[in-house]
């Protein structure tokens, strides 16, 4: 049986990763999968409120995307969420080390979740790392 779920492991801190992690979040939630998306590591300062600090990018593309104005990645994750089937969390680990509090983060990202429960949601679906 062929599954239509999603699972995005999101920990880089460079702008096309973070652009296709939310390219492929919105995507395939708009387009009926459900999707679940761990925020962690060096991504999970790019979802605090009020944070606006730039991605740096790796290389031509991503300067190409920010002087094309491509939608912004957390756009993108917030329409995955507004508009499709997508669920946010981020990771538990994570908001401890970085000090961070629940209702820190953007609105649409939901209640923290450790990496267990993480691997166990996203069992039977396609897994996806960024």
């Amino acid at each position: 049986m062929e599954s239509n779920k999603i699972s995005i492991v999101v920990l880089s801190d460079k702008r096309e990763q973070l652009q296709m992690a939310g390219m492929i979040a919105s995507v395939g939630a708009v387009s009926g999968n459900e999707v679940l998306v761990f925020i962690s590591m060096n991504a999970m300062r790019y979802f605090v409120k009020g944070a606006d600090e730039k991605a740096p990018c790796e290389g031509p593309v991503g300067e190409l995307m920010a002087q094309k104005n491509v939608p912004p990645f957390k756009m993108l994750f917030e329409q995955a969420v507004t508009l499709g089937d997508a669920k946010i969390h981020p990771c538990s680990m994570a908001m401890d080390v970085l000090g961070i509090e629940q209702g820190g983060l953007e609105d649409y990202i939901g209640e923290a979740m450790g990496l267990t429960m993480f691997l166990d949601e996203c069992k039977g679906g396609q897994v996806w790392s960024f």
